[in-house]
């Protein structure tokens, strides 16, 4: 099984040596673009919806084909690249928020809304569908789209039997995978939900992964970021025992409120909670908040990238650790692609 440090740097990454093209929808920061890079891929092109965000994503990754744009206006365009039409791999992240089990849900279905994502008024429930007549539209061998574990629980099933239904009408047969990065070199949790499809006439794809789990201790940076002093939180913090996981553990033993459960406090011992985009996490060991390199480290993010003022916690948390993508893509080349592999 291949293995990928979580200390890297993109400046040394070599893509194309496989010669695999892959073009990524929802791009965020680029931590599916980056995994796929880390596997000897060759990433020709990404859709981002949001400027900022995107002029990061072209900053670190410089992509011969970049679309700022809703995906929506993406679809409607004419005369694309016929690089675009001779894809191995369509990469896509459909924002998922409305499908967390942390937010609303339901109530949000089905309504426009100004989400961060993008600063636009809009509708993220349907954005699967949306990325479906991408696929549609350009083809590719392979369909690659993370989500949300929140998407296979409760009502949002019919959603998923709408999406797979949706796979098969455009000639795809699909796989669902359950899979946690904290089994595939990632210092933290992320339990996501992988919608791995093909039109070609390839066997089942296996994803088995079990690495060594990495603790806190040996991802976290030597100094973190001092709480200030006399706050709320500095004087939670104080109290903290090291059965508190987070500071509602703490609010709760000792005022008995029910609150800041989101809010973490990760100790050496232990895999880093999942990286979100918003809440604050703490060092059990010294009482301080994450720093950059904290958040950089346990998503797997290279150590030089240049985050151009973005705010380093909202990236990583909003991305797909390039440690994980690296080892579904080595695992599809594989399996899937490596005409070696294949012909033996």
């Amino acid at each position: 099984m291949a293995e990928f440090s979580y200390k890297w740097d993109l400046a040394n990454i070599v893509q194309d040596k496989k010669h695999i093209k892959v073009f990524s929808c929802f791009s965020c920061g680029g931590g599916s673009t980056m995994g796929y890079k880390r596997a000897g891929f060759d990433v020709i092109g990404n859709v981002e919806i949001d400027p900022k965000i995107n002029a990061m994503y072209v900053k670190n990754h410089r992509p011969k084909f970049n679309y700022c744009m809703d995906l929506r206006d993406f679809n409607k365009l004419q005369n694309l690249p016929e690089e675009l039409f001779t894809l191995d791999i369509l990469d896509g992240s459909p924002p998922c928020s409305t499908f967390s089990m942390a937010g609303l849900r339901e109530r949000a279905w089905n309504k426009e809304k100004v989400f961060r994502e993008g600063q636009k008024r809009q509708r993220l429930d349907d954005l699967f569908f949306v990325f479906l007549e991408t696929v549609a539209k350009l083809k590719p061998k392979i369909v690659i789209a993370e989500n949300v574990m929140g998407i296979i629980k409760g009502n949002a099933k019919g959603y998923v039997n709408e999406i797979i239904g949706e796979f098969h009408k455009i000639g795809y047969r699909v796989q669902l995978f359950q899979l946690d990065a904290a089994f595939m070199d990632v210092p933290s949790k992320r339990e996501r939900v992988f919608f791995i499809a093909t039109n070609q006439a390839h066997k089942p794809l296996v994803l088995n992964f079990n690495r060594p789990k990495i603790y806190f201790c040996e991802a976290r940076s030597k100094n973190g970021v001092a709480v200030k002093y006399g706050t709320k939180t500095s004087k939670l913090l104080k109290q903290r025992q090291p059965s508190d996981h987070s500071l509602g553990d703490i609010n709760k033993r000792l005022y008995g409120r029910n609150i800041s459960f989101n809010d973490y406090i990760v100790q050496d011992d232990r895999i880093c909670n999942t990286i979100i985009a918003s809440g604050m996490f703490f060092r059990m060991c010294d009482g301080k908040r994450f720093s950059s390199s904290d958040f950089i480290n346990c998503q797997t993010f290279p150590q030089d990238y240049d985050f151009d003022g973005m705010n380093v916690q909202y990236v990583c948390g909003m991305s797909v650790p390039p440690n994980m993508m690296a080892h579904i893509a080595t695992e599809i080349y594989e399996q899937w692609l490596n005409v070696l592999t294949i012909l033996l």
